[in-house]
């Protein structure tokens, strides 16, 4: 299969990642779960990744659907379609998988997948992460991933607008 081939089967539907899951598990493998908006993809969302990725063996990435970013960030976001936002993550050599999500939070995909470690940008709390009591309660471990100061999506769109 060529690599290209290859990149469509890394974004998953809820249900084919819950049986991803299943089969990964049966392997031993470590499963990793981050989420995110990764619309403009800059060096702060490569950082966060690749920091993910290297607490286990299976990263999968939670993408906010276009109707959640609408309701997070405003009507003029995301720049990036859903659909252009997953091939790119899934072209990233450290994701696994990429599942869509509708909801504001990823609270429902993370309790279907128990994910061995969450996580998220250190500039959230433990407490504000959704899933990580969740997670901890089944024995796994939330991850706060550095920051990289200054880099953001929201920054990346102010600069081409000045």
């Amino acid at each position: 299969m060529k690599a290209t081939q290859h990149i469509h089967h890394k974004i998953f539907s809820t249900d084919e990642i819950v049986k991803e899951v299943a089969r990964q598990r049966l392997k031993s493998k470590t499963i990793v779960f981050t989420n995110g908006v990764f619309d403009l993809l800059h060096q702060g969302h490569l950082a966060s990744l690749q920091e993910a990725a290297s607490h286990g063996l299976f990263l999968i990435v939670g993408l906010n659907a276009d109707s959640s970013v609408k309701r997070l960030k405003g009507s003029a976001r995301p720049v990036n379609d859903e659909t252009t936002r997953a091939q790119i993550l899934a072209n990233l050599m450290v994701v696994d998988a990429v599942v869509v999500f509708d909801q504001d939070t990823p609270l429902e995909l993370i309790v279907s997948i128990m994910p061995d470690v969450l996580v998220k940008g250190g500039d959230y709390t433990i407490e504000q992460i959704a899933g990580a009591k969740e997670v901890i309660a089944n024995g796994g471990k939330v991850v706060l991933a550095q920051i990289i100061d200054g880099v953001s999506t929201t920054r990346t769109i102010e600069k081409m607008r000045s």
